[in-house]
């Protein structure tokens, strides 16, 4: 099969950091595993921390977590999918990636591919959505109690920061259609906090600029504050912010840990979210993730939530790849970035 893959870490900047290869097709699926034909992939920043941070030593690894394409073939415990089914999903950390042509995941973390969304449209959207998914809902714990689109916004608010990325851009979408907060993002540029808005959020900030006063002139107490990005940059404010008795969840790495007891006079609460932790631990909830893709995908078909695509980068070559994770690194992508269907040079 035809394939992108990396044999050392390497800047993306180096035509070595990825490299298109022919590789041999992954075996017959066995269990709950689909095989799946890729047919789009989009670009997180946990490839480009991947490739910076694990050395294969001259093994070929394969990187991409997040896919749509068509079931090839399924194990014979699978009852979720059939072959011919259009599927979109994040995969699983602790398993070859999606940068290919074929690809093994099991079926408990995979979603209905949304029928209105091309398969580009829907490969944007599954890591971030299940990032956001379960932090907003199954960290944070914020309430699904929005009645009616008319609604007007509870005077208590969920933050999140980094609104414009592609975790941002989904989890204000879905805290705006599902919840009834006031739902407040933070960018710092114009065209940013441009995309925020369009996303659905109520107000949006400068994190450039003093959040802590920013917050106050918008008069609403912070329930919620979902970080996204650049905890060590916000952490003193973020502290301050949240309302007593309210929590905060972090989806970054920061280099210094956060002084959490900078939280115990409000008895504020610290969650972390990482999306692979279902499927890396085989926890016995891991279908949760078919199920809220599946509800994503109904979601996106009704025209509730958007596709975050941003940019298409064109067909999946080791070219296109590089210039997509050096798009990532530089922590100025607006959505996501994608790219479709194997170029000549794979």
């Amino acid at each position: 099969m035809r394939a992108v893959a990396y044999t050392h870490s390497l800047p993306s900047s180096d035509p070595a950091a990825l490299q298109d290869m022919t590789l041999p097709d992954p075996p017959a699926p066995t269990g709950r595993d689909l095989l799946v034909e890729v047919r789009a992939v989009s670009v997180n920043p946990v490839d480009a921390k991947v490739r910076a941070r694990t050395d294969p030593a001259g093994t070929p690894k394969l990187l991409g977590y997040d896919a749509a394409g068509m079931v090839r073939a399924v194990g014979p415990e699978a009852t979720l999918f059939r072959p011919g089914d259009a599927v979109f999903y994040a995969g699983d950390i602790t398993r070859p990636g999606t940068d290919a042509e074929l690809h093994l995941v099991d079926e408990r973390i995979v979603g209905p591919k949304p029928v209105a969304l091309s398969f580009a449209e829907a490969a944007a959207v599954p890591l971030t959505a299940i990032t956001a998914w379960e932090a907003l809902f199954d960290r944070l714990g914020i309430p699904r109690d929005r009645t009616s689109p008319g609604d007007a916004p509870r005077e208590e608010a969920v933050m999140i920061i980094g609104g414009a990325g592609g975790v941002g851009s989904i989890a204000v979408q879905l805290a705006r259609q599902l919840t009834g907060l006031r739902v407040v993002a933070t960018a710092s540029r114009p065209e940013t906090m441009g995309w925020a808005r369009d996303m659905g959020a109520h107000s949006v900030l400068d994190h450039g600029g003093d959040l802590v006063a920013q917050v106050k002139a918008l008069g609403v107490p912070v329930r919620y504050v979902f970080v996204t990005t650049h905890t060590e940059a916000h952490w003193n404010a973020i502290c301050e912010i949240v309302a007593p008795q309210g929590a905060i969840c972090l989806i970054d790495d920061p280099k210094t840990p956060p002084d959490v007891m900078k939280l115990k006079s409000k008895a504020a609460s610290l969650h972390w979210e990482f999306m692979f932790a279902r499927p890396m631990h085989h926890t016995t909830d891991m279908e949760e993730q078919n199920r809220l893709l599946a509800e994503v995908s109904r979601m996106l078909d009704g025209g509730t939530l958007r596709t975050t695509l941003a940019e298409h980068f064109g067909t999946i070559d080791a070219v296109n790849l590089r210039r997509a994770h050096a798009a990532v690194e530089s922590g100025k992508a607006r959505g996501k970035i994608v790219l479709e269907g194997f170029g000549a040079g794979s």
